[in-house]
């Protein structure tokens, strides 16, 4: 049974920085992609960024420039350095790994609350 647990959320003011993490955890010996999705009252869950195992990266248009992703492959984490916070990035944060052991499955997290406040 494979498990995303995140870690790092919670209340900065604008301008600010946190740094979430997730990691997988269960009988897993290869991950392609990771990545984090977001998703804000009354909003469409939305991609933040994406990061294949060979560290290829990928943002939306919205925090390129203040937002990293990183990735661990012999932890099975990946990361999220966000910076330069703004109000609009509120909004829970989501992990997700995909290509677990060669599979089609999708695994997500359980969501972690970030909240910035103006």
């Amino acid at each position: 049974q494979v498990q995303l647990v995140e870690s790092g959320g919670g209340l900065v003011q604008a301008g600010g920085s946190l740094r979430l993490s997730c990691a997988a955890s269960g009988s897993i010996f290869r991950i392609d992609d990771m990545g984090w999705q977001r998703q804000a009252p009354g909003k469409q869950r939305e991609l933040v960024a994406t990061i294949t195992r060979g560290g290829s990266t990928n943002y939306a248009d919205s925090v390129k420039g203040r937002f990293t992703i990183s990735r661990d492959n012999a932890k099975n984490t990946v990361y999220l350095q966000m910076n330069s916070l703004k109000p609009e990035d509120t909004a829970v944060y989501y992990c997700y790994a995909g290509g677990i052991n060669y599979s089609g499955s999708i695994y997500w997290g359980q969501g972690t609350q970030v909240t910035v406040s103006s």
